[in-house]
């Protein structure tokens, strides 16, 4: 912690379980989607990122290569997983309540985050760092089960003796020849590439640049994040249903400016009292900008190839993801100066916001 290379050993972590994440999620959703396998998948990647989430449990004091390896697998696990939990979507209701009912998902999502810190935050208190990963592994494995109990994935009749990885590189290759059938799409994808890598970014680095800037304590770094997961889930719900009734693209542009909002705060403040204010604007941001932007992909994509599609969708994210947090690492290492790492991310927010103005929102067109 307060060391310009642990910004550097962060980066480089992330970096590597998105790119892994980037080259898979594509060819797995469209293997899921011949097979109709999104739930086994969604298991296997569940139960991937709890062993790892773990194992962190058994990382010393120095052992940064395997704290590092084992961060990349409890990543890789979480970010893979999700292509087939949020390609389920389309399955649960109809394009007109796409808005809230991604927003209800996030929401709950961040409920849970807020469980879970105020489960650990004793062991927090006491120094006892290491119990707290163990113990969010158990709540993520927990409160997974009814989704595996109970939502139904329906199964296909597969071809005999045809290769599962062929099928899935053969239809990646046929929807990328044809993307320039799926123009509006192709242009959301390239919008989302940048604006989710000044999400991402900000989220990786958020606790890092507040203890390192600010001087937050362990104590002050978890008030911090009880209170963006408490203004995402509002945003989550607000502007979801605030995008059903203006439209996902409208929804999406007014988060953005928001995200620009609380890049520039960022910059400026020099107290702590002033990043909680950061941390409140960017929760509400934060929670509006995934669910809005995933249920304007649900409206976008083909129903045949939903989860393949949603693997795009994850290879646009988790890939812009590399560069992001690259920068923010580099950009704070070369200069010693977090402020400026932090307002260079600004920029993917604009090329994001500016792209998106082309993008058509099927039923907001006019």
């Amino acid at each position: 912690q307060g060391q310009p290379i642990g910004d550097l050993y962060w980066s480089l972590g992330t970096s590597i379980a998105m790119i892994i994440t980037a080259v898979i999620s594509p060819i797995l959703g469209a293997i899921a989607d011949y097979s109709a396998g999104k739930k086994r998948f969604l298991l296997f990647f569940t139960l991937l990122c709890i062993a790892a989430t773990s194992s962190l449990y058994f990382v010393g004091s120095g052992n940064v290569l395997m704290g590092v390896l084992i961060f990349i697998l409890a990543n890789v696990g979480f970010e893979a997983g999700l292509v087939f939990y949020d390609s389920f979507l389309p399955e649960l209701t109809e394009p007109k309540n796409y808005g809230r009912v991604s927003g209800y998902g996030f929401a709950m999502g961040y409920l849970g985050s807020l469980a879970t810190l105020a489960i650990i935050y004793p062991f927090i208190q006491a120094e006892m760092i290491k119990e707290s990963f163990p113990i969010a592994a158990l709540f993520f494995l927990i409160f997974s089960l009814p989704l595996f109990i109970y939502l139904k994935d329906n199964r296909k009749k597969i071809v005999e003796h045809e290769s599962y990885f062929k099928i899935g590189v053969t239809r990646v290759w046929g929807t990328l020849s044809h993307l320039k059938n799926y123009k509006n799409l192709a242009t959301f994808l390239l919008a989302y590439f940048f604006y989710i890598e000044g999400v991402n970014t900000i989220i990786f680095f958020s606790g890092n640049y507040a203890s390192t800037t600010l001087g937050f304590s362990e104590t002050e770094l978890l008030i911090f994040f009880l209170s963006v997961q408490t203004t995402a889930i509002a945003g989550s719900v607000l502007l979801g249903i605030v995008a059903d009734s203006i439209g996902q693209k409208k929804t999406i542009m007014i988060t953005l400016v928001m995200w620009l909002i609380t890049v520039l705060i960022a910059f400026l403040v020099q107290d702590k009292n002033g990043f909680y204010i950061v941390g409140l604007i960017a929760g509400a941001a934060m929670g509006s900008s995934q669910s809005t932007s995933r249920s304007l992909m649900s409206k976008l994509t083909p129903p045949e190839k939903k989860t393949e599609f949603f693997g795009f969708y994850s290879f646009f994210g988790k890939s812009s993801a590399v560069i992001g947090p690259l920068v923010f690492g580099l950009v704070s290492f070369i200069s010693g100066d977090q402020r400026l790492a932090i307002i260079s991310i600004g920029l993917f927010f604009v090329v994001g916001l500016i792209i998106l103005t082309q993008v058509k929102d099927p039923d907001y067109a006019n």
